[in-house]
């Protein structure tokens, strides 16, 4: 039996991409990812990400933003900051000893493109463009992780 590798996916506020990155991973690589989300800080799960991935299939409803120190005991394999402000503030006690590898996969933030949005749909675009191309990235896990370094 293999044991599945644990993820963090790491973002700044734990309100949007972290999320969905974790609920695509839950949905769709749970036999060998053990996945989990947190942030730097904690802007809680934002409604329209709750809404794009419900029309992807993927129920993120019962997700809660959680600071990264919740999970400070987790010994992840790796930890996938999602966004810059994240990679660059990425707690050191994640790569203790070495065993956990950082790896940076940045998305843009559908929130700050939505500001500029005239109408719902064109916010829910934005949702929408980053939630495909989360589904892609963690569809590609784990093999993707492996290829790629700090």
């Amino acid at each position: 039996m293999t044991t599945k590798l644990k993820v963090l996916f790491l973002c700044t506020g734990n309100s949007c991409r972290s999320q969905m990155a974790e609920g695509w991973a839950k949905a769709r690589r749970g036999d060998v990812i053990d996945a989990y989300s947190a942030g730097i800080e904690t802007h809680g799960l934002n409604p329209r990400a709750v809404r794009v991935m419900a029309e992807a299939g993927v129920d993120i409803s019962g997700h809660r933003s959680k600071l990264v120190t919740e999970l400070k005991d987790v010994p992840f394999d790796y930890v996938v900051t999602v966004c810059d402000h994240a990679h660059e503030s990425c707690p050191l006690f994640l790569g203790r000893g070495g065993q956990t590898k950082i790896v940076h996969v940045g998305f843009d933030d559908p929130p700050r493109l939505a500001r500029e949005a005239k109408t719902e749909d064109e916010a829910l675009a934005h949702y929408r463009r980053v939630r495909d191309e989360i589904r892609a990235f963690v569809l590609a896990l784990p093999e993707v992780l492996k290829s790629k370094k700090e």
